[in-house]
């Protein structure tokens, strides 16, 4: 797809975009304040997504996928992000850094025994790579796994963790730094499954936003796992991690895009109906002017996102797209949420509405999957103007 084509999804994608927005309209808006109030993961709904396909959208059909391709998976996470964003980072999390590693550097049998089951749904993943210290760099890891009678123990804290610790989490990708036989270390990769001895998920994070999604610190006090959980070659972890974060920029642009729109049809109802000096607010060009430029913004990203989103799934290079999708969608997010509070005036404050879940949600958006900063980076070093 070249940058001058339309982009239109066809009739299979919409229909699976009416089958979502169907279902977390019905089923996730009427308890997501109520899920956000008390912090709690919702396992029969991730459960029910599970059952309709939502986990393996994007996944071959030989390991229990729909093999839908990468614009449906978009279409998915914006769809739930539109209504609540702790399910949509957990279904997007789950499919993009937890089950795409496995599918591009996994065995046969490995993804026989993880991916399968993560597609159809009957479990969730999670991938370990931040720690407390390191933030961005993954190269700055301290976790250490070291070989001993034909195993791995592995030794570390990792940070921020999505989908580790529920009853529905059966494993994570974890990145440790593993002996060179020449000296010195790199990164490898390892398959840690939940349940492990050593392997102590902490209690959840109490998060300025996403209250609902499974979030914890994860420490490894002499983890030992056999050889077999080695993911992808040994002293190449980095790639293991680098290659699919791309793919989740690209899920994080997608629920940036479906908060944002999520913001705007609130904005935009509430307009209408708020009355003040004699006529609906909408009409007075200060409102109806902040409406159409978010609207004009959420288009562009939407159309950034799909369009990373078509190159990945032609197989084309999306480095640059996906950051450039990231990056603007994250930050045309908050500024939707932020309007939909300005223009909701003092009821936006309370926490009886979804307003505010919205606008504590959106801020992490332009942080995870690599911070706008960062993102800044990728695409400067791709425009070559940096190393």
């Amino acid at each position: 797809m070249t940058s001058c084509q339309m982009f239109e999804l066809t009739d299979d994608q919409r229909a699976l975009r009416d089958t979502i927005r169907e279902f977390a309209e019905s089923e996730i808006a009427p308890h997501a304040g109520e899920w956000d109030e008390t912090h709690q993961f919702p396992v029969d709904v991730v459960r029910q997504l599970g059952e309709l396909g939502a986990m393996g959208v994007a996944f071959p059909e030989e390991y229990g996928g729909l093999g839908a391709g990468a614009v449906a998976m978009t279409v998915v996470v914006e769809e739930l992000a539109r209504i609540d964003s702790s399910i949509a980072v957990t279904v997007g999390a789950n499919v993009s850094i937890a089950g795409e590693p496995v599918l591009l550097f996994g065995t046969e049998e490995q993804k026989q025994r993880w991916l399968v089951p993560l597609a159809r749904g009957e479990h969730l993943g999670a991938f370990a790579s931040t720690e407390p210290g390191g933030g961005s760099d993954v190269r700055a890891s301290t976790t250490t796994a070291r070989p001993e009678d034909g195993c791995w123990v592995i030794n570390g804290t990792k940070a921020f963790i999505t989908n580790a610790g529920n009853e529905l989490s059966a494993f994570v990708i974890v990145t440790a730094r593993t002996p060179l036989d020449g000296g010195g270390t790199a990164l490898s990769a390892f398959i840690v499954p939940n349940g492990t001895p050593g392997y102590e998920p902490q209690k959840p994070y109490r998060k300025l936003g996403w209250h609902a999604s499974d979030t914890r610190e994860l420490v490894f006090n002499d983890c030992r796992v056999p050889d077999e959980a080695l993911l992808g070659p040994l002293g190449k972890g980095a790639r293991v991690f680098l290659t699919p974060l791309d793919g989740g920029r690209i899920g994080v642009a997608a629920m940036s895009v479906g908060l944002a729109q999520g913001a705007l049809e609130q904005a935009t109802a509430y307009a209408k109906e708020r009355v003040a000096f004699g006529a609906p607010i909408a009409r007075q060009q200060a409102i109806h002017f902040k409406l159409a430029d978010l609207k004009t913004q959420i288009e562009a990203a939407r159309l950034l996102t799909y369009r990373a989103a078509a190159l990945k799934e032609a197989g084309k290079p999306f480095t640059e797209e996906a950051a450039a999708a990231k990056l603007f969608a994250s930050e045309v997010a908050v500024r939707a949420a932020e309007e939909n509070l300005q223009i909701h005036g003092g009821f936006g404050y309370i926490e009886e509405s979804a307003v505010p879940r919205f606008y504590r949600d959106a801020k992490i958006l332009t942080i995870g999957e690599g911070t706008s900063e960062i993102l800044r980076y990728v695409i400067a070093r791709q425009m070559g103007l940096t190393e």
